[in-house]
C-alpha cells in the first residue's frame, strides 16, 4: 500500500509518499481502506519530539474515514463494506496511508449522505470540541461561553455546537477573521490583539462574568479567562494547566476541566474509548440534521500532507485540511 512516511521524528514537514506492506487487523481491530484523512496540529506536533511507541518509518494521522476492508477476530458487529469515521491512537501507525488499523470499539457508522471527506474533519476537533461542550461543561440553554480561537478547528466547531445548544456565544480570533465566525454563530468577536477578553466579557455581562470558557490556547491564556468567569463558572482548558490558585474563592468557586481526547487509548478503560465512537455518531447526527458544518476549506492529496502541515503550524489556516487517498 502506499503510505506517508515519517522517518524519524522532527522530519514530517519532509515526509514522502512509498510502498509499504499493508497490515492487518489483530484481535478486535479492523482494517479500514482510508478514503480521506484529517489534519491536525496534534500531527506535527507529536512529530516534532516522536513517541517512545512508535517504530520508524511512522505513519501520522488520527482521523480517518472510509470502508471497512477487514474485520480482526472476535468482531461481530462490523463487516467488510461498512463505511466508517473514526479517531485513532496516536502511539499507532495512523491514517496517512491506503489502509489503517484502529479498534472496532471506537469507530463510528458513516451514512452515505456524508462524504468521506467532511467525515475525516470531525474527529480531533469536533469530538475535543463536543467532548468539552458535552461531557465535561454540560452547557444549557441561556447560559454565556467564551470560546477561544474561534477560527480554529476546536473553536470552529465549539461555536456552532453551542449556537445550536441556544447559547449566547462570544469568542476571539484576529480581525481578519471576524466575519468567518459569525457566520459559524458567534454573537461577539473579540479581536484580542486590540481588545482585553476579560474586560470585554465582563462589559458584555454587566459584570456579572461568563458561565464558561473553553481555551485551546494556551495555559496562560486559560489563567487569565479564570478573570472572566461568573460564579460557580467552569473552564475546559486544552493547551495547558491555568493556576488554580486563581480560581479558588468562597465568594467565586469555579470548576476546571481538562480536555485529553486521544489520551483515552493510554488507558485500560474501554467504556471511555467506546465513549469515542458515541461522541463520532452523535456529531455525524449533528452534520445530517444540518446543525454542524464540518468547515472543511480544502481539499489535497496525500503528497500534499507536509506542505499543509507547515501551513498549519503558521497558523495560517482557517477550517480543515483534508488530504483525499481514494479517487472516487
Amino acid at each position: 500500500m502506499k503510505a506517508l512516511l515519517l522517518k524519524e521524528k522532527g522530519q514530517w514537514d519532509s515526509m514522502t509518499v512509498e510502498e509499504i506492506q499493508t497490515p492487518k487487523p489483530g484481535k478486535g481491530e479492523v482494517l479500514v481502506k482510508i478514503h480521506a484523512v484529517g489534519l491536525n496540529p496534534v500531527d506535527y506536533k507529536t512529530a516534532t519530539n516522536g513517541n517512545p511507541n512508535w517504530e520508524y518509518p511512522h505513519i501520522l494521522g488520527l482521523d480517518g474515514a472510509g470502508v471497512i476492508e477487514e474485520v480482526g477476530e472476535d468482531v461481530t458487529e462490523w463487516k467488510k463494506g461498512d463505511r466508517v469515521v473514526y479517531h485513532g491512537d496516536l502511539m499507532k501507525k495512523g491514517a496517512f496511508a491506503e489502509y489503517a488499523i484502529t479498534t472496532a470499539h471506537t469507530i463510528s457508522r458513516l451514512p452515505d449522505a456524508i462524504s468521506f471527506e467532511d467525515a475525516a474533519a470531525l474527529p480531533t476537533a469536533g469530538y475535543t470540541a463536543y467532548q468539552s461542550l458535552f461531557r465535561k461543561l454540560h452547557i444549557e440553554k441561556g447560559q454565556t461561553i467564551l470560546i477561544h480561537a474561534g477560527a480554529g478547528g476546536v473553536g470552529g466547531f465549539a461555536i456552532q455546537m453551542a449556537k445550536y445548544m441556544g447559547l449566547t456565544v462570544i469568542t476571539t480570533a484576529s480581525k481578519s477573521n471576524h466575519e468567518y465566525v459569525r457566520q459559524l454563530g458567534a454573537d461577539y468577536v473579540i479581536d484580542y490583539k486590540e481588545e482585553d477578553f476579560v474586560e470585554k466579557c465582563l462589559e458584555l455581562t454587566d459584570g456579572v462574568g461568563i458561565d464558561a470558557v473553553l481555551d485551546a490556547v494556551s495555559a496562560e491564556n486559560a489563567t487569565k479567562s479564570l478573570d472572566a468567569l461568573t460564579f460557580n463558572g467552569q473552564i475546559a482548558y486544552i493547551a495547558g494547566v491555568p493556576e488554580f490558585s486563581r480560581g479558588v474563592s468562597f465568594t467565586r468557586p469555579l470548576s476546571f476541566h481538562q480536555i485529553a481526547l486521544g489520551g483515552v487509548y493510554a488507558s485500560n478503560n474501554k467504556k471511555e474509548q467506546a465513549d469515542l465512537a458515541r461522541m463520532g455518531d452523535e456529531m455525524v447526527n449533528l452534520v445530517l440534521g444540518g446543525h454542524v458544518d464540518p468547515t472543511v476549506k480544502h481539499v489535497i492529496s496525500l503528497e500534499e500532507v507536509p506542505e499543509a502541515l507547515v501551513k498549519l503550524s503558521e497558523r495560517h489556516v482557517t477550517g480543515k485540511i483534508v488530504a483525499k487517498v481514494v479517487e472516487e
